[in-house]
């Protein structure tokens, strides 16, 4: 699985966790949902994602749009 895939994959768990922890933990879980949204957007402008430099360092291949 490409870098890529690895971060988009990644991504859409932990939304759908945060989102699961709000529902069924606390309301103020709802601050981990927007932190996500926030640094997809970041990472969408500046190229610069810590989820992919976490998964390169752990050896992912590359991708086209983290490399």
């Amino acid at each position: 699985m490409s870098l890529d895939r690895q971060v988009l994959l990644f991504a859409g768990v932990m939304i759908l966790l945060s989102i699961g922890l709000t529902l069924w933990v606390s309301s103020y879980f709802v601050w981990f949902t927007a932190f996500i949204g926030v640094n997809l957007i970041q990472s969408a402008f500046t190229g610069v994602c810590p989820a992919a430099l976490a998964f390169k360092a752990l050896g992912a291949k590359k991708g086209c749009a983290f490399e």
